[in-house]
């Protein structure tokens, strides 16, 4: 979402010929995010965003654009890819994949509230339940085995204390297992700027980009431990009721989901600790980069460390 491939009006002008948009009035890049090049596009048609992809290749999109297109048709509030005029969703520009979706109303939050949380919720709740008629796959690619990868990639741009908790938060969830838990699409990064509100209205969710097929519990767990957790890294109780208590009204909890959910708040933890330490380390070349604090969550992860027992009782107590 980054702007690393830089496109000039002509250009942009000749790929629109391809759509039934109408003519461009002006284009702005995006600079928030890490992965792709985002441009807003404005036509005489309406309000468009641009993804150029960086990394992902034609062969793997289809099953994002695809998915997109599928949940804004099942009522769960997604940019819906726009079709060229040979009604395909793909097309290439400056030699790299590229879409055009749909621009949703209102924008990402930052400061946070219960019935935000509330709302997003129950659209993922909604968005994991619908998903089971979703036909296509797609294997987690940053599942424990690129944590692994990750790990070792890391070990000499880490100190002591972060290679310690490293090490022992691995060899935590490599002895808990968790493929008996349900599983189903998920989109795998609902952070705050990837979903959209006017006031506390959810009018969309977006970057579907990391979505997979992996346990439901840990797409979960990793949106509470974004739009729930306070400065300190700890939740705030209230708000992880609020998203909590909407999601199992679309998608009941299974008694092995309630008695993972500890495990799972740290999983969804490491994960993201490990991409920021990477992309701290490691950082791509770009225009407009914004590289974000590893220690925000390598400070959630020592609160769900800390806490397993009160989360897991929260959690007990809701269902």
């Amino acid at each position: 979402m980054s702007v690393y491939t830089t496109i000039e009006q002509d250009e942009l002008e000749a790929f629109l010929l391809n759509y039934n948009v109408g003519e461009l009035i002006d284009y702005t890049g995006i600079s928030d995010g890490i992965e792709n090049t985002n441009y807003f596009v404005n036509t005489t048609q309406g309000k468009y965003v641009l993804t150029i992809f960086e990394e992902l290749s034609a062969a793997e999109l289809p099953y994002f654009l695809d998915l997109m297109a599928f949940l804004a048709e099942h009522e769960v509030p997604s940019a819906h890819p726009i079709e060229d005029t040979n009604g395909r969703f793909l097309r290439t520009l400056k030699n790299k994949p590229a879409a055009l979706v749909v621009r949703l109303s209102g924008k990402g939050v930052n400061e946070v509230n219960a019935n935000q949380c509330q709302a997003l919720g129950s659209n993922l709740g909604k968005l994991h339940a619908v998903s089971h008629q979703f036909s296509e796959h797609r294997d987690n690619p940053r599942g424990p085995s690129w944590w692994h990868d990750m790990s070792v990639k890391l070990d000499k741009h880490l100190s002591f204390d972060e290679r310690e908790l490293l090490d022992a938060e691995m060899s935590f969830q490599t002895k808990h297992r968790r493929d008996k838990l349900p599983t189903g699409v998920i989109h795998a990064d609902l952070f705050r700027d990837n979903a959209l509100f006017e006031a506390d209205n959810l009018t969309g969710i977006i970057d579907f980009y990391y979505a997979c097929n992996d346990v439901q519990l840990y797409d979960l767990a990793i949106t509470v431990n974004d739009w729930c957790s306070k400065p300190d890294g700890s939740l705030d109780t209230v708000h992880v009721s609020a998203m909590l208590e909407s999601y199992m009204i679309k998608r009941p909890l299974q008694d092995e989901e309630i008695d993972a959910w500890p495990m799972m708040l740290r999983a969804a933890a490491l994960r993201f600790w490990l991409s920021r330490l990477h992309d701290k380390h490691f950082p791509k070349e770009g225009e407009m980069t914004h590289i974000k604090d590893p220690d925000v969550f390598k400070n959630i992860l020592l609160d769900r460390i800390h806490h397993s027992e009160k989360y897991q009782q929260l959690l007990t107590t809701i269902h």
